[in-house]
């Protein structure tokens, strides 16, 4: 039985393209197909592109397949559609529908007896864990997360799905005052909406409403409802020209006390060229986990509080104790 593990891409946007960088840099792992909505796509590494409707006959020739698709349309339906065929992760991150998508995802995977990650990435994901370490290790205290400043992937592919956009991004920005009173030992009550800007650059079609586009994008829920939000519109050659990557990072924190005036703060930060590519990356190594757990018998839906620290590793038992610990 071949160690290598075979991996399937569903859909071809920049968060794919980060997953098919971050197969080739691992040493068991090979991209054998990416499936497609849209015809003509051709991959960087030159992969061969499938139409969706041939994905089923792909049953038994890929251990893993990672869906790429956003989160405010395609996971919700993609996830629990390809985990009837094949082991699957995801990226799912609109938190709010995260019970409910686990809940479909995991009826489906023990009916057909594959397994599941969903909402895998940076966060949710390994901010994910960061608050569950950090509240573990502080009991007594306060946990923050904060985010950007960067590109939101699932915000910008939300406003590119409003009627009348043609193009945008959106930038996630922590209220800074916030961030360093918190560093500063204090605890404040921060709310999420409370500690961040939404910052909007939007490309409009011809002839496109723009205060409707507007109104449309500070009234969606679960994205912009509650927000401070600024949407600018500009042209294509201006967000080509000023707002062509996609970085990303953010901070989580947990500011807690073992005795009384004795105080500590637990930080865990990210800073992100690309959003896409880091996020590939973190899914690659979860789906190496994800493997392992079906080998060991897993079937189901999971998430990253699931899988070992070992299993994310190329590398055995014995070297991760000799090298790591």
């Amino acid at each position: 039985m071949s160690n290598v593990i075979r991996m399937g891409i569903v859909g071809y946007g920049n968060l794919a393209r980060g997953v098919e960088a971050a197969i080739k840099h691992q040493p068991d792992m090979e991209l054998v197909a990416v499936f497609s909505r849209r015809s003509g796509v051709k991959t960087v590494s030159g992969v061969p592109v499938h139409a969706m409707s041939e994905l089923e006959s792909f049953k038994g020739k890929i251990d893993v397949m990672v869906l790429c698709g956003g989160s405010a349309t395609d996971l919700i339906e993609q996830t629990p559609a390809v985990a009837k065929y094949f082991t699957v992760i995801d990226s799912f991150d609109t938190h709010a529908r995260i019970g409910e998508h686990f809940a479909n995802v995991d009826k489906v995977t023990k009916a057909a007896k594959t397994a599941a990650i969903i909402s895998c990435g940076w966060d949710p994901g390994l901010f994910s864990l960061q608050r569950v370490f950090g509240e573990s290790f502080l009991p007594q205290g306060k946990s923050y997360t904060f985010w950007g400043r960067g590109v939101s992937q699932g915000h910008s592919d939300a406003i590119r799905r409003i009627d009348g956009v043609a193009d945008a991004r959106q930038y996630t920005v922590p209220k800074e005052e916030l961030l360093e009173s918190i560093r500063n030992g204090q605890t404040p009550d921060v709310s999420a909406t409370d500690g961040h800007l939404r910052d909007c650059y939007v490309v409009a079609k011809p002839g496109a409403d723009k205060a409707k586009i507007e109104k449309e994008i500070k009234e969606m829920p679960n994205y912009f409802v509650g927000y401070e939000t600024t949407v600018h519109f500009i042209s294509q050659e201006e967000l080509d020209r000023d707002h062509k990557g996609i970085p990303h990072g953010g901070f989580v924190l947990r500011s807690g006390e073992t005795t009384e005036g004795t105080k500590h703060v637990y930080e865990f930060s990210l800073k992100l060229d690309s959003n896409p590519e880091f996020t590939g990356s973190v899914l690659v190594a979860y789906a190496r986990g994800l493997h392992r757990l079906q080998q060991h018998g897993g079937v189901g839906c999971f998430t990253v509080f699931d899988i070992p620290p070992a299993w994310l590793s190329p590398k055995t038992d014995e070297e991760l104790r000799a090298h790591y610990l």
